[in-house]
C-alpha cells in the first residue's frame, strides 16, 4: 500500500506531489512513481482549485487590455454640446478629447458664469472615462439682495461602456456612472467642511443615425444627492433627449437639445436650440442657449464649448 503526501516548497504556493510505498524501508521515498497523470491532477486538485478563480481574474483583465489591432466598427452620432458624453459612443482606443466651456445665466436678482474643463479618453476599445471640474462665480444685479457664493461647483469623474453598436441599424446603446462631487461656498469654508456632499449618477444613453444627416440621442438618468451636512439623500431625475442635423459634406451641425427634470414632484425643462462648427481637423467650436418653458428664477442662458482632439 502507498499514499501520496504534499510537500510545501518555501513560501509560495507550489507543492510536490510525493508517493510513499509503505513496502519500502523506513526513510526511502519514491519520487512520481509509475502511476497515470490522472493520479496526479486529482492529488494537486485540491491545491490548484485555491488559485483557479485568481488565475482567471488575471488572464480576463489581460485579454481585455491586450486587445487585437482590428478596428471595431462604429457609428458617426452627433452629440449634444450642453449635456455632452463622456466619450463617444463605440469609443476607440487611444481616443482623446479636451473641452473648455462658458455659461452665463441670467437670474431675478444675479448673473452666474460658470466655467468648465474636462478630459476624455478611451484606453482600451468601447469604454471611455472623463475628467471635469466645473466653477461658478455669480454677481448682483439687484442692491441688497441674497446671491449665492462663488464656489467650486463639482468634480466628476465618469466612465461609460458602449454595449451595444450596430452598423447596420445604425444605433448605439451605453451604460455609464459618474461620481460628483460638490463643494461649500468659498466664503463658508471656514465654518464648514470643503467638501459638501456628493452625487451617485448611473446613466443610460441611446442614440440613433436615421440617415446620414438625421441624429437622436436620449440621455437619461436619476441624481442620488447625498449632503454630508444633513446625511440626507435626495433623488431628482433628468431625461435629455436631442435631434441633431449634420450639414451634408462637412462636421457642422444644427439642432436642438431639450433638458427635462423632476424634481420633488416639480417637471421643468429648458430648450437649448445649438450649432457646432468645426474650424479644423481637431479644432471645434459649439453655441447653446437656454430658453426655460416655464419663467422661474432662471431666464435666459448661453453657452459656448471649445473641443480640441489631438
Amino acid at each position: 500500500m502507498g499514499h501520496f503526501e504534499f510537500q510545501k516548497v518555501g513560501s509560495f504556493p507550489l507543492y510536490i506531489c510525493e508517493y510513499k510505498n509503505m513496502h519500502l524501508k523506513q526513510g526511502q521515498t519514491n519520487f512520481f512513481p509509475n502511476v497515470s497523470h490522472f493520479t496526479l491532477l486529482l492529488c494537486c486538485m485540491n491545491e490548484i482549485k485555491k488559485y483557479l478563480p485568481a488565475a482567471v481574474l488575471i488572464l480576463f483583465t489581460a485579454k481585455s487590455f491586450s486587445q487585437t489591432n482590428t478596428i471595431p466598427e462604429k457609428v458617426s452620432h452627433a452629440e449634444p454640446l450642453y449635456y455632452d458624453l463622456v466619450r463617444d459612443l463605440g469609443a476607440r482606443k487611444g481616443e482623446k478629447e479636451f473641452n473648455a466651456g462658458i455659461d452665463f445665466s441670467k437670474h431675478r436678482n444675479y448673473n452666474e458664469h460658470a466655467f468648465l474643463v474636462e478630459y476624455e479618453f478611451a484606453p482600451i476599445n468601447r469604454i471611455g472615462f472623463e475628467v471635469e471640474a466645473d466653477l461658478s462665480f455669480f454677481d448682483r444685479t439687484v442692491a441688497k439682495s441674497e446671491i449665492p457664493g462663488s464656489k467650486l461647483e463639482s468634480l466628476r469623474f465618469s466612465s461609460q461602456y458602449s454595449f451595444f453598436v450596430s452598423t447596420r441599424l445604425k444605433t448605439t446603446l451605453a451604460v455609464g456612472y459618474t461620481q460628483i462631487i460638490t463643494f461649500n461656498e468659498f466664503r463658508n469654508i471656514s465654518k464648514n467642511s470643503f467638501i459638501k456632499g456628493t452625487v451617485y449618477n448611473p446613466f443610460f444613453v441611446a442614440a440613433k443615425r436615421w440617415s446620414s444627416n438625421v441624429n437622436t440621442l436620449l440621455y437619461t438618468y436619476p441624481l442620488f444627492k447625498h449632503d454630508f451636512t444633513t446625511n440626507k439623500l435626495e433623488v431628482e431625475w433628468q431625461i435629455n433627449s436631442s435631434l441633431i442635423f449634420t450639414i451634408p459634406g462637412t462636421k457642422h451641425f444644427a439642432g436642438v437639445e431639450l433638458n427635462k427634470e423632476f424634481d420633488h414632484g416639480k417637471f421643468e425643462m429648458t430648450i437649448r436650440p445649438q450649432a457646432k462648427f468645426k474650424l479644423d481637423k481637431h479644432t471645434a467650436i459649439g453655441f447653446v442657449a437656454g430658453i426655460p418653458t416655464k419663467k422661474t428664477d432662471e431666464s435666459f442662458s448661453s453657452f459656448l464649448r471649445i473641443i480640441y482632439e489631438p
